[in-house]
């Protein structure tokens, strides 16, 4: 018995003896089978396999926990310290002793909350291991692989985790698209965790906005103008995505509106 893992987008399922025989994520126009099939994976495979995990700090109280070399996705998640617990943002697929002592070390986990399912990743395994609670946006259910009861599907636009820390669904990605709003980021100024719903370009600083990311399927501007309009209500300095160096350092809310417009005039044949 095994829980496998897809090794093209790093999502684990649910307990079995052999592995999978698909990948729902992968076979979904927004994502892809890998070029050499779908293959397999596992924890403890990867482990063996000598993938590590690296911690940094990208500023006072959150910190990046990425893996090496490269897995699946890539992406790194953020780890926000609170007073009221830590909040894992985002989630990776390895988790190992390491990882598990340097976090414990932090002050564990409270919650686990993600942007979309493209980094569920192995997300039970780190709330069993740490004793969190899960949040994940009711409209994103189907793509849950492995279900567990530490999972709490919430609805509607927001939800309030701590005083200081905010989910928001913005949609467009993913129907359920979430991003999380950290008041006390950029040194009071606000940071904005956005996964890849609101994707950091090349340039820092400008964002965009994608239905498929590795397909390049574009957003029509209507969902692009109402996730701008969302957005605009919070403020935030600083926007940290989904790699390490996938990062807006200052101004921006002035980015997302300004990334938006551009979007959208673009899309109206007036750049």
């Amino acid at each position: 018995m095994n829980y496998w893992m897809c090794a093209t987008c790093g999502t684990q399922f649910q307990l079995s003896e052999e592995a999978p025989s698909h990948c729902p994520i992968c076979e979904d126009q927004r994502q892809y089978i890998g070029h050499q099939g779908q293959q397999w994976t596992s924890i403890e495979t990867l482990q063996s396999q000598g993938y590590k995990n690296t911690i940094r700090e990208h500023e006072q109280n959150l910190l990046g926990i990425g893996t090496e070399p490269r897995f699946a996705i890539g992406q790194r998640a953020l780890l926000i310290r609170s007073d009221a617990g830590n909040v894992l943002w985002d989630c990776i697929s390895l988790l190992d002793d390491e990882t598990e002592a340097a976090v414990r070390a932090l002050g564990g986990l409270r919650a686990i909350a993600i942007s979309h399912p493209h980094y569920y990743s192995s997300m039970v395994a780190w709330a069993e291991k740490f004793n969190a609670q899960i949040y994940l946006h009711e409209a994103d259910r189907q793509w849950v692989m492995r279900p567990d009861e530490r999972i709490t599907f919430w609805s509607g636009e927001t939800l309030t985790l701590q005083q200081d820390i905010t989910l928001i669904r913005l949609g467009g990605h993913f129907a359920g698209g979430t991003v999380l709003h950290w008041k006390p980021g950029a040194e009071g100024q606000g940071a904005l965790l956005s996964g890849d719903i609101i994707y950091v370009v090349a340039d820092r600083q400008w964002v965009s906005f994608m239905y498929s990311f590795p397909n390049l399927i574009p957003l029509p501007a209507s969902e692009v103008a109402r996730i701008r309009d969302t957005i605009a209500a919070y403020d935030f300095a600083r926007i940290y995505a989904a790699w390490f160096e996938t990062i807006v350092p200052r101004d921006g809310k002035e980015a997302v509106i300004r990334s938006a417009n551009r979007y959208i005039a673009a899309l109206a044949g007036k750049l």
